[in-house]
């Protein structure tokens, strides 16, 4: 578990400083959902006028919170974020739909909102009931002592068998005026974000209107986060939230209603690269991993296919044993390429390792030497480029190698 497992090679030796966004709180608990002497509670609270856009998993077996949220979404308010760890409320039935309700009943009266302006996330075990009633109580107390410097506490108490809080942080100007973005995501195993990622909360204190929110959170999700690996496995509980409290309207800040404003254009940018940020940190704190593994597939139909070639890559179970092993087994990308189901010329597919060709237009290159390139397969970050040879499409994928660490993570995950 998170407690014992070994840091991932990865973890950053120092964590981002994140600055205070204007209008959001937090606070957290040691709830005993399932561990002891872990913070597994978190609350993050909003500030009146504040509105949420989000991102979630379109797994038919979807948690209770993931359902819960996607009705609040409808209606845009947010007034408090609630999260729990250790537990999913994933596959629990009536009493899980009971556990979300009473959450939100004591979260809503905790900021004097509507129901539907409360947001739930959970993470952990799934099918096992979750006992709201144990933590409940405490959402009252937490949302009158949430502090706006708590950011890194918050992301603490989400992780599971996460090695490091992953933390993201970005300022910008909108007009003459600047506004933060925040962000942390917890995710380890499990991990094939299909809408989402394993949980992502984002705040910003900039003033944009919630479908231009909306359509920009969606946009960049498809980029970032679903263009991420681990073990492709898709979660139950996938969740993906963003929230602008607007307070930077205080400081002198327009609002912006419209997609087209091109007062916009850096807060995307800026957006779209801190989800970016968050996505690698989740593949650099894969489960057992020793390489961090980025696909770059070119020559495909278009984006969609070169994403789904490189993901045959990326989820390949052989191929990223192989490069747990640091053995320059290319066959194994051209394997994945042939079973993407996605166009490909086998005649003139290549393949790089890093710096190297290693096969080139349907053969192995002349120039290829496996003691080099097995030299390079040392590196903790490994570049895997492949060019299928029938369009201009192109796409990366992130994600890491599989190892035996990932097997004795997983087979103990409930002990």
């Amino acid at each position: 578990m998170a407690a014992s497992a070994p840091p991932s090679p990865f973890a950053p030796k120092t964590l981002p400083v994140m600055p205070v966004v204007d209008g959001v709180r937090f606070e957290t608990a040691e709830a005993r959902i399932r561990y002891k002497n872990r913070t597994n509670l978190m609350v993050a609270v909003f500030d009146e006028g504040s509105v949420a856009a989000g991102v979630l998993t379109r797994s038919k077996t979807c948690s209770a919170a993931v359902s819960w949220c996607r009705e609040s979404l409808a209606d845009g308010r947010a007034g408090i974020l609630v999260v729990n760890s250790g537990n999913a409320n994933a596959f629990t039935g009536k009493r899980g739909r009971d556990a979300v309700e009473l959450t939100a009943e004591y979260a809503a009266n905790a900021v004097g909102s509507a129901p539907s302006a409360v947001y739930l996330a959970s993470t952990g075990v799934i099918g096992e009931p979750m006992d709201a009633g144990k933590f409940a109580h405490l959402l009252s107390g937490l949302a009158k002592s949430a502090k706006p410097d708590a950011t890194e506490a918050a992301a603490r108490a989400i992780m599971t068998t996460d090695t490091y809080p992953k933390l993201a942080t970005r300022t910008v100007r909108i007009g003459d005026v600047d506004v933060h973005i925040n962000g942390f995501c917890k995710g380890a195993g499990m991990i094939a974000p299909d809408m989402a990622t394993m949980l992502c909360f984002m705040f910003t204190d900039a003033a944009i209107e919630r479908r231009v929110l909306q359509a920009m959170l969606a946009k960049h999700a498809a980029t970032t986060f679903n263009c991420m690996t681990v073990d492709g496995d898709t979660s139950t509980s996938d969740t993906c939230l963003l929230f602008a409290t607007g307070a930077a309207v205080k400081r002198g800040q327009q609002p912006i209603t419209d997609a087209a404003d091109p007062r916009l254009a850096a807060f995307d940018i800026a957006l779209h690269d801190l989800m970016r940020d968050l996505a690698i940190q989740v593949a650099k704190d894969g489960e057992g991993l020793t390489k961090f593994v980025t696909f770059e597939v070119f020559g495909a139909e278009n984006w969609e296919a070169a994403r789904r070639v490189a993901l045959a890559c990326a989820n390949s179970p052989i191929l990223k044993t192989a490069i747990a092993g640091e053995d320059p087994n290319w066959g194994r990308v051209v394997m994945a390429v042939g079973k993407s189901g996605e166009a490909a010329d086998r005649d003139r597919l290549s393949i790089w390792f890093g710096p190297h060709c290693v096969a080139r237009n349907g053969e192995r290159a002349a120039e290829y030497v496996e003691k080099t390139v097995a030299q390079y397969m040392k590196s903790p970050e490994i570049v895997i480029r492949v060019d299928v040879g029938v369009g201009a499409g192109e796409a990366t994928v992130w994600t890491c190698d599989l190892t035996k660490d990932y097997v004795a993570i997983n087979a103990d995950y409930r002990s």
